[in-house]
């Protein structure tokens, strides 16, 4: 049996962006070259990895192929990496995960400073939520994330990121210095169900509120617009402050509570070299900008 790293990549990229056209063009590959790669590896494996259909999806034997594809391709890339490393000429591709408010909120001025500071690495972006985020860092899909609250290890904590409350314009407590949430009681609260849910319950829980929702919303963009229509009340992070338009307030809430923001690779195995470089790079930039 001869399974070869161009086969396990052309196997993840149908997995990943769900079809063989969407892999060939993440690849720079003809899609005929694409399939041919998946059904060597399946000759060689002889069973098939892949259902083809819209969207592919694995089969049970490839869903176990799955997650040591990654780590053979995440060990094949940190060995050419290395090599770049030592002859000082650092390339690469790093695939970063980060949840939506990040995303939108953090990562453009990021990957600004990156174009900068190292224009030979390309950083490519997966967004999802938080529970998203730890799995793909995890299993090999992400090289680096951005996660919120990390137990503690290797890493660059990007910011210390506090909760506001989020409010029309012309409510009454707007023009306030800061906002107890208690006080906000009578106003119908929004919430989106993603990683920040448990955090905002916390803070209902620290004073003394039961936690009821009048609507869930999953999208940032929805939720900021059911808030300027005064359909309700929100409560979001402070990364989120460029998102919000001059017609809403975010406020200092109380209770106060924050949450860490820590770029870092996988836990348990090395790092891709280019994304310790990445979080070096972030590091200074903090540094410089604090």
């Amino acid at each position: 049996m001869t399974v070869n790293l161009p086969q396990l990549r052309a196997f993840l990229a149908v997995v990943d962006t769900g079809g063989f056209s969407a892999a060939a063009a993440e690849l720079g590959m003809s899609q005929s070259a694409v399939s041919h790669a998946v059904a060597s590896l399946e000759r060689e494996l002889a069973a098939p990895l892949l259902v083809r259909a819209t969207p592919a999806r694995t089969t049970a034997l490839g869903e176990r192929v799955l997650p040591h594809a990654r780590v053979a391709l995440s060990a094949a890339r940190s060995v050419e990496q290395i090599a770049a490393e030592a002859t000082g000429a650092l390339t690469g591709i790093v695939r970063l995960a980060a949840t939506p408010t990040v995303c939108q909120g953090m990562i453009p001025g990021l990957l600004r400073h990156w174009r900068e500071d190292q224009p030979r690495i390309t950083v490519r972006v997966f967004e999802g939520d938080s529970a998203e985020v730890t799995t793909w860092l995890a299993d090999g899909t992400a090289d680096a994330a951005v996660l919120i609250d990390p137990p503690p290890g290797p890493g660059i904590q990007l910011a210390t990121d506090h909760y506001r409350a989020l409010l029309p314009r012309d409510h009454p407590l707007a023009g306030e210095p800061s906002v107890d949430i208690r006080d906000l009681e009578d106003d119908q609260f929004l919430i989106s169900p993603n990683g920040c849910e448990a955090r905002i319950r916390t803070i209902h829980g620290l004073a003394g509120l039961s936690f009821d929702p009048t609507h869930r919303v999953r999208d940032l963009a929805t939720l900021i617009s059911m808030v300027q229509a005064g359909i309700g009340v929100t409560v979001l992070s402070e990364v989120s402050r460029s998102l919000i338009p001059p017609d809403l307030v975010l406020l200092p809430l109380e209770p106060r509570t924050a949450r860490r923001l820590v770029l870092t690779g996988p836990s348990g195995r090395p790092w891709h070299p280019a994304v310790r470089a990445l979080a070096e790079s972030a590091a200074g930039h903090l540094a410089r900008t604090a």
